[in-house]
């Protein structure tokens, strides 16, 4: 589903790959939980190194989201929460890569644990699809 990148000249550019917001619908909502760098065997990918992580996490997100018959551009808002504020550079380096059309709103925080201690990183989205998309 297209979405709209909103601009507001009364605010300043975003530091990282996020829209200021975006409008999306009418359509179906997708809402995915949590992603972190678990793989599909249940393995955890990039132990120690938050940029192999976050490209988990996003391959975890594009499988989520592909199985609700879209893509990562039908996203149209993430949470992201990491172990470490200071990576968010790194962090929105490797979400270029992955959310190629205008990206997503988003939030980032800081916390202080996840539910397994090897988390470096986890991520929840939303993402509006055509109403006649399904699986």
């Amino acid at each position: 589903m297209p979405k709209e990148l909103l601009v507001s000249p009364d605010l300043a550019p975003p530091n990282g790959h996020f829209a200021q917001a975006t409008v999306a619908g009418p359509g179906r909502l997708v809402f995915v939980s949590g992603m972190t760098a678990r793989t599909a065997d249940g393995g955890i990918a990039g132990i120690g190194d938050v940029e192999e992580q976050t490209h988990q996490v996003c391959r975890n997100l594009d499988a989520a989201v592909r199985a609700a018959g879209g893509t990562l551009d039908d996203v149209a808002r993430v949470d992201v929460y990491v172990r470490d504020i200071g990576h968010f550079d790194t962090i929105h380096r490797v979400r270029r890569q992955y959310f190629t059309g205008p990206p997503p709103a988003s939030t980032m925080v800081e916390v202080s644990r996840f539910v397994h201690p090897d988390y470096l990183i986890e991520i929840n989205a939303i993402a509006v699809l055509d109403a006649g998309e399904s699986a």
